[in-house]
């Protein structure tokens, strides 16, 4: 095929590939001209090399011809796609939600009891749940499998008869059996939230006089650099706020004690100076690790767990917003645990006000174990964008001085910095905040070469993340459209950044870090891969829980990821090998049954993936990913 369309180059006949694709063999006057790089780019390579570099070819055996039950989106008329858009306003909370009713459900108080011991009584008069044990487990639904891997790991199940593995565990009078040989020591999973701090947090109790302090101390540093932004404003509890327009969000008053009082006369303690010395914090080898991002919804322990597993260096939690942590909300509380096999594991905070910031700060410093700190300064989200926060934060100088001055001299632990290259494509931005973060107390910077406005719409500019890199004296890792080794030693050495965080790659082939590592592709089986997706769920049901609630949450999570990783193309069936991340995919089978199945983009082909480990789904399941555009049913 390719010697045929070398000796038609200068026709005008167009040629039908192995993939469908019909691709033109005319001569380089009649090449659209385009203003988007990657279709000029697509336009040349057709020409001078016989095929597209943004289609991802199969060989010949493996490749399915279109049809009409392949079209993901069928042509609309302009009035349908209107009412489409309309229609998907509010898309999040509109995304169905498996309830589970109280009535539906075995009283706390008799889930977890041992053997010998007496059955307690519920102690609330107005309890909605069963009570009535024998009943519960004449009509209790079959177990989801014959082991509880919660039980058989460490030798205790908590959810006990909640349990839907608990076959194992559980005796016939409904006791939930212990094996102490099994019993793990040592914490598992750490970060947890006290109730003592959440009742502090939420009656806005919590002592917060060493931020606010050094907040207005920021301010004051600010303000005397910069003496023409004199228009500051401090108010009773010690927060500040701005009368320009790249001031941070007013803040809520909130009950604090006293205002901080004058320094006495005499010798005092520099205990808190020596404390904040830039010299001390926490020293950190940064160099050449992989870094698994931090991935809102599909980056959950669980995930990072398996990618631990498979060679991931750096694991950093999802992203949590500063004003709910400080409201003490549990579930953004959940999104800081870290499990003991994270040996090097940090934490991602987004926020805009510094007084805000300032406090997460401290009471990271107190209540959270991690290594590092990171702030997030890319998120594109509107919703996020618009308040100022993430990328937002990018164009508010003011307001991002005083969060990373406060932050870093807030902490012992390294303060991190993860920004995009700008808001705007024509625009870019970062090479002038890099040295300025550097010199107000950054440990660490990472940059994803895209803009706000790009999202993933064209390639990642590597050349600009190593104009970045000869800013600052920071480590600084790169970020954008790694897929295999080859492209994480090519953007390594052209950017000479430390090292390489991975975003989308990870989540479609976990094992990136294992290819990374020994410097080869890995040809994965499908057994393979689906031994992976078992880990996740084991892995799920000690996270969640293994009741009902618990084995739904993972499934929710499994299918997310499932959403990314169908993407992969197994390396033994490409023709032009290794896959690139912007290749769009081509409809295809795989080598046997389990292979086409995990490679499918049918959402409802995911739920018989889940099903295999997590049980059947109840009738009235559904289930629309987040990232919608990447599926069908």
């Amino acid at each position: 095929l390719l010697q045929e369309m070398e000796n038609n180059d200068n026709s005008e006949v167009s040629t039908e590939t192995s993939n469908g694709t019909s691709e033109a063999a005319n001569g380089a006057e009649n090449v659209p001209k385009v203003d988007n790089w990657a279709r000029e780019q697509n336009a040349k390579d057709t020409k001078e090399k016989g095929r597209s570099f943004l289609e991802c070819y199969v060989q010949d055996e493996y490749f399915v011809p279109k049809s009409s039950e392949h079209l993901v989106r069928p042509p609309q008329d302009r009035v349908d796609i209107k009412e489409e858009k309309k229609d998907k306003q509010g898309q999040k909370t509109k995304r169905p939600v498996m309830k589970i009713k109280f009535s539906d459900r075995l009283c706390n108080n008799l889930v977890d009891v041992a053997p010998g011991a007496p059955m307690p009584e519920c102690k609330f008069p107005n309890c909605k749940m069963q009570h009535d044990l024998p009943a519960y487990l004449a009509n209790k639904p079959e177990d989801l499998g014959p082991d509880c891997y919660i039980f058989s790991t460490q030798g205790y199940c908590p959810r006990g008869l909640a349990c839907r593995y608990n076959s194992n565990h559980v005796d016939k009078d409904g006791r939930n059996i212990r094996d102490s040989s099994k019993f793990v020591t040592g914490e598992q999973v750490t970060n947890q939230l006290d109730k003592d701090v959440q009742v502090k947090l939420r009656k806005k109790h919590y002592d917060f006089k060493w931020a606010d302090g050094v907040c207005q101390e920021a301010w004051d540093i600010i303000n005397k650099d910069d003496p023409s932004k004199q228009d500051l404003k401090v108010e009773s509890n010690g927060a500040a706020s701005l009368d320009n327009q790249t001031s941070e969000p007013p803040e809520k008053k909130m009950k604090t004690e006293e205002p901080i009082k004058s320094k006495p006369i005499g010798p005092v303690s520099d205990e808190d100076l020596v404390k904040l010395r830039k010299v001390e914090k926490k020293k950190l080898d940064w160099t050449n690790k992989t870094y698994l991002a931090p991935l809102t919804t599909v980056g959950n322990l669980p995930f990072r767990r398996v990618c631990k597993v498979l060679g991931a260096d750096i694991t950093c939690g999802e992203m949590a917003l500063a004003l709910p942590i400080l409201q003490g909300h549990g579930p953004e509380w959940a999104l800081l645990k870290k499990h003991h096999s994270e040996d090097f594991f940090g934490v991602q905070i987004c926020g805009c006000s510094p007084p805000q910031m300032a406090r997460v700060a401290q009471l990271l410093e107190e209540r959270i174990e991690c290594d590092f700190i990171d702030i997030n300064m890319g998120c594109p989200i509107d919703l996020i964008y618009k308040k100022g926060m993430g990328s937002g934060l990018m164009a508010r100088k003011r307001p991002m001085e005083n969060i990373v001055r406060t932050m870093s001299n807030l902490m012992s632990k390294p303060l991190t910095l993860k920004m995009r290259t700008g808001i705007y494509s024509d625009k870019s931005i970062a090479h002038d905040i890099f040295p300025l973060v550097e010199e107000w107390g950054a440990s660490a910077l990472t940059i994803h070469g895209r803009s706000r406005e790009q999202r993933y719409t064209r390639l990642a500019d590597w050349e600009y993340i190593g104009k970045c890199v000869e800013t600052v004296n920071v480590p600084v890792f790169g970020n954008g459209d790694i897929m295999n080794f080859e492209d994480y030693n090519l953007q390594k050495e052209k950017s000479n950044v430390n090292g390489i965080m991975l975003a989308r790659g990870a989540l479609i082939k976990p094992w990136l870090f294992k290819e990374i590592k020994e410097q080869k592709h890995w040809d994965i089986s499908g057994q393979e891969r689906l031994d992976i997706v078992k880990d996740f769920c084991n892995y799920g049901l000690e996270h969640w829980g293994s009741d009902d609630k618990g084995v739904e949450n993972t499934r929710k999570f499994l299918l997310e990821w499932l959403s990314f990783a169908h993407r992969y193309v197994p390396h033994g069936i490409l023709l032009y090998p290794p896959q690139k991340i912007n290749e769009r995919l081509p409809i295809y089978k795989g080598r046997n049954e389990l292979e086409t199945l995990l490679s499918s983009p049918n959402s409802d082909d995911w739920v018989k993936i889940s099903e295999m480990f997590l049980g059947k789904v109840r009738d009235d399941f559904q289930f629309m990913a987040k990232h919608k555009a990447n599926s069908y049913s």
